[in-house]
Protein backbone atom coordinates (compact mmCIF):
# COMPACT_ATOMS: atom_id res chain seq x y z
CA UNK A 1 0.00 0.00 0.00
CA UNK A 2 1.08 3.43 -1.10
CA UNK A 3 1.48 6.00 1.83
CA UNK A 4 0.26 9.18 1.27
CA UNK A 5 2.56 12.66 2.54
CA UNK A 6 0.24 14.09 5.20
CA UNK A 7 -0.58 16.83 2.87
CA UNK A 8 -4.13 18.84 2.51
CA UNK A 9 -6.77 16.92 0.13
CA UNK A 10 -8.69 20.22 -1.29
CA UNK A 11 -8.17 23.58 -2.12
CA UNK A 12 -10.72 24.52 0.92
CA UNK A 13 -8.30 23.05 2.99
CA UNK A 14 -5.02 24.35 1.90
CA UNK A 15 -4.12 27.94 3.16
CA UNK A 16 -3.31 30.75 0.97
CA UNK A 17 0.46 30.34 1.13
CA UNK A 18 -0.12 26.64 0.57
CA UNK A 19 -2.02 27.09 -2.67
CA UNK A 20 0.49 29.96 -3.94
CA UNK A 21 3.62 28.11 -3.29
CA UNK A 22 1.87 24.85 -4.71
CA UNK A 23 0.89 27.03 -8.06
CA UNK A 24 4.73 28.58 -8.48
CA UNK A 25 6.16 24.98 -8.12
CA UNK A 26 3.94 24.25 -11.31
CA UNK A 27 5.02 27.13 -12.81
CA UNK A 28 8.58 26.27 -12.01
CA UNK A 29 8.44 22.63 -13.19
CA UNK A 30 6.82 23.84 -16.64
CA UNK A 31 9.86 26.03 -16.92
CA UNK A 32 12.45 23.28 -16.06
CA UNK A 33 10.56 21.19 -18.46
CA UNK A 34 11.32 23.28 -21.15
CA UNK A 35 14.71 23.45 -19.81
CA UNK A 36 15.01 27.88 -20.13
CA UNK A 37 17.38 28.23 -17.39
CA UNK A 38 19.85 25.82 -19.53
CA UNK A 39 19.10 26.75 -22.58
CA UNK A 40 19.58 30.67 -21.71
CA UNK A 41 22.54 29.43 -20.06
CA UNK A 42 24.00 27.50 -23.49
CA UNK A 43 22.81 30.28 -25.62
CA UNK A 44 25.08 32.57 -24.19
CA UNK A 45 28.02 30.41 -22.56
CA UNK A 46 28.22 27.76 -25.53
CA UNK A 47 26.11 27.77 -28.71
CA UNK A 48 26.07 24.58 -30.58
CA UNK A 49 25.85 22.67 -27.65
CA UNK A 50 22.76 20.98 -26.73
CA UNK A 51 21.24 20.06 -23.30
CA UNK A 52 22.16 16.25 -23.44
CA UNK A 53 25.58 16.86 -23.94
CA UNK A 54 25.71 19.56 -20.73
CA UNK A 55 23.62 17.60 -18.56
CA UNK A 56 26.53 14.33 -19.36
CA UNK A 57 29.31 17.45 -18.40
CA UNK A 58 27.20 17.42 -15.42
CA UNK A 59 26.69 14.03 -14.21
CA UNK A 60 30.72 13.01 -15.21
CA UNK A 61 31.30 15.58 -12.58
CA UNK A 62 29.14 14.74 -10.61
CA UNK A 63 30.39 10.95 -10.29
CA UNK A 64 33.96 12.55 -9.94
CA UNK A 65 33.10 14.43 -6.76
CA UNK A 66 31.17 11.30 -5.44
CA UNK A 67 34.14 9.20 -6.15
CA UNK A 68 32.91 6.86 -8.60
CA UNK A 69 33.87 6.48 -12.29
CA UNK A 70 32.75 7.84 -15.05
CA UNK A 71 31.53 5.14 -17.53
CA UNK A 72 29.47 4.95 -20.31
CA UNK A 73 27.26 2.78 -18.98
CA UNK A 74 27.07 5.03 -15.22
CA UNK A 75 26.37 7.89 -17.09
CA UNK A 76 23.08 6.41 -19.40
CA UNK A 77 21.91 4.69 -15.93
CA UNK A 78 22.17 7.90 -14.21
CA UNK A 79 20.59 9.76 -16.99
CA UNK A 80 18.14 6.54 -17.76
CA UNK A 81 19.29 7.13 -21.93
CA UNK A 82 20.09 3.77 -23.79
CA UNK A 83 23.63 3.17 -23.22
CA UNK A 84 24.07 3.36 -27.39
CA UNK A 85 23.04 6.97 -27.22
CA UNK A 86 24.90 8.06 -24.39
CA UNK A 87 28.16 6.27 -25.81
CA UNK A 88 27.40 8.89 -29.38
CA UNK A 89 27.13 11.24 -27.10
CA UNK A 90 30.02 11.29 -25.43
CA UNK A 91 31.82 10.23 -28.33
CA UNK A 92 30.77 13.93 -29.30
CA UNK A 93 31.97 15.10 -25.75
CA UNK A 94 35.30 13.59 -27.16
CA UNK A 95 35.52 14.96 -30.17
CA UNK A 96 34.70 18.60 -28.79
CA UNK A 97 37.51 18.33 -26.55
CA UNK A 98 34.77 18.43 -23.54
CA UNK A 99 35.77 15.07 -22.16
CA UNK A 100 38.43 12.19 -22.13
CA UNK A 101 38.71 8.67 -22.04
CA UNK A 102 41.49 6.90 -19.63
CA UNK A 103 41.91 3.50 -19.59
CA UNK A 104 40.53 2.01 -16.63
CA UNK A 105 43.54 0.59 -14.00
CA UNK A 106 41.55 -2.50 -13.13
CA UNK A 107 40.13 -3.54 -16.76
CA UNK A 108 42.15 -2.46 -19.83
CA UNK A 109 39.00 -2.69 -21.82
CA UNK A 110 36.54 -0.46 -20.07
CA UNK A 111 37.30 3.55 -20.27
CA UNK A 112 36.88 6.13 -17.37
CA UNK A 113 35.60 9.79 -18.84
CA UNK A 114 37.25 12.69 -17.54
CA UNK A 115 36.59 16.12 -17.86
CA UNK A 116 39.34 18.40 -19.72
CA UNK A 117 40.30 21.51 -18.94
CA UNK A 118 37.93 23.23 -21.73
CA UNK A 119 35.07 21.00 -20.19
CA UNK A 120 35.54 22.53 -16.32
CA UNK A 121 36.03 25.91 -18.22
CA UNK A 122 32.90 25.22 -19.60
CA UNK A 123 30.73 24.08 -16.83
CA UNK A 124 32.25 26.75 -14.63
CA UNK A 125 31.36 29.40 -17.40
CA UNK A 126 27.78 27.61 -17.48
CA UNK A 127 27.65 28.52 -13.79
CA UNK A 128 28.36 32.02 -13.83
CA UNK A 129 25.47 32.30 -16.18
CA UNK A 130 23.41 30.94 -14.35
CA UNK A 131 24.60 32.41 -11.26
CA UNK A 132 23.92 35.74 -13.54
CA UNK A 133 19.78 35.02 -14.36
CA UNK A 134 19.59 34.34 -10.52
CA UNK A 135 21.04 37.95 -9.89
CA UNK A 136 19.17 39.43 -12.94
CA UNK A 137 16.00 37.84 -11.83
CA UNK A 138 16.19 39.11 -8.37
CA UNK A 139 18.20 42.46 -8.94
CA UNK A 140 15.27 44.45 -7.45
CA UNK A 141 15.26 42.83 -3.96
CA UNK A 142 17.19 43.63 -1.14
CA UNK A 143 20.09 41.25 0.18
CA UNK A 144 17.77 40.72 3.01
CA UNK A 145 14.99 39.04 0.88
CA UNK A 146 17.74 37.42 -1.17
CA UNK A 147 19.33 35.19 2.20
CA UNK A 148 15.48 34.64 3.32
CA UNK A 149 14.84 32.86 -0.13
CA UNK A 150 18.08 31.10 -0.40
CA UNK A 151 17.20 29.53 2.90
CA UNK A 152 13.28 28.95 2.52
CA UNK A 153 14.17 27.52 -0.52
CA UNK A 154 16.97 25.01 1.12
CA UNK A 155 14.80 24.10 3.41
CA UNK A 156 11.89 23.63 1.20
CA UNK A 157 13.39 21.58 -0.83
CA UNK A 158 15.30 19.37 1.98
CA UNK A 159 11.26 19.15 3.14
CA UNK A 160 10.20 18.28 -0.53
CA UNK A 161 13.19 15.24 -0.25
CA UNK A 162 12.34 14.14 3.40
CA UNK A 163 8.56 13.98 1.77
CA UNK A 164 9.68 11.98 -1.30
CA UNK A 165 12.16 9.76 0.40
CA UNK A 166 9.28 8.67 3.35
CA UNK A 167 6.99 8.01 0.16
CA UNK A 168 9.55 6.37 -1.59
CA UNK A 169 10.49 3.65 1.43
CA UNK A 170 6.64 2.58 2.12
CA UNK A 171 6.75 2.08 -1.79
CA UNK A 172 9.94 -0.21 -1.53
Amino acid sequence: MRAEPNLPRNEEAATEETVRIGDSMTRMRVMMGRRVIGKMAIARAAPGLDLSQLDILYVVRRIEIEGGEATVGAIAEAMRLDPSRGSRIVADLVSLNLLRRQACQNDGRRSILKLTDKGEELLEEIRAVKHSIVEQATSDWSDEERLFFAQSFSRFMDGIERVYLSVDKADG
